[in-house]
């Protein structure tokens, strides 16, 4: 690995570390009631969204297993969704999909 990789590598490492503990020293200093609670409560499902919706749409065998994984987290434990979705799109890839 050539030192510009390394060093990338390094700064993303360093970038990461410190939004993490900025977050921890930070995090108790915000009001835990009204607007700041509500936008804290929605963070978690927007960042799965912004990192699974690049996936959804690159295929087919994906968009279909995303739509099945919807369908699933509606009725069943957030568990068995997730299981739903990761066998789906595996099917689906494997019969060439």
């Amino acid at each position: 690995m050539s030192a510009d990789g390394l060093l990338a590598i390094l700064v993303m490492a360093v970038a990461t570390y410190a939004t993490r503990i900025g977050g921890m020293l930070l995090g108790g200093y915000l009001p835990k009631t009204g607007r700041v609670r509500q936008a804290l409560d929605a963070l978690p499902a927007a960042v799965l969204t912004a990192v699974i919706a690049p996936a959804v749409i690159t295929g087919s065998a994906e968009m279909i297993a995303a739509a099945l994984t919807l369908l699933a987290a509606l009725r069943l434990p957030m568990i068995v969704a997730v299981l739903v979705g990761m066998g789906s799109v595996a099917i689906l890839r494997a019969v060439g999909l």
